[in-house]
């Protein structure tokens, strides 16, 4: 098990967390050890750009929706350096990235589910 897959299990149980994850895939948007927050989302209104937390092939990536099918509930999930790691099913898009090191991400609002803050949480 991966380090982001008990925060993922916590995310999908309505917790909002706060971590720093590792790791130079979506740099310049998050550079390693970077706090993030994030948050359970409703994956039906997420876009192409979205910051999310799923899991895509049996992994779990803090990565991007690089493009949406909402007929068929899924969206594909890439890294910002133009690795596509997959489709994956709106049930498996567990948490949107709101802020990262204190900064708001732009078009978050009303995609999250009210949710337990937990911004102690390390990972």
């Amino acid at each position: 098990m991966g380090a982001l897959d008990a925060v993922a299990g916590r995310v999908a149980g309505g917790a909002t967390l706060a971590f720093r994850p590792s790791g130079s895939s979506m740099v310049p948007l998050i550079r390693s050890q970077q706090q993030v927050v994030v948050a359970p989302v409703d994956p039906s209104k997420l876009e192409v750009g979205d910051i999310v937390l799923a899991r895509v092939a049996g992994t779990v990536y803090l990565h991007l929706v690089s493009s949406a099918d909402p007929a068929r509930k899924r969206v594909q999930i890439s890294n910002n350096r133009g690795r596509v790691n997959g489709w994956t099913s709106h049930d498996r898009v567990y948490g949107i990235c709101v802020t990262v090191d204190g900064v708001t991400r732009s078009r978050v609002e009303g995609k999250t589910h009210a949710a337990d803050s937990d911004d102690s949480s390390r990972t």
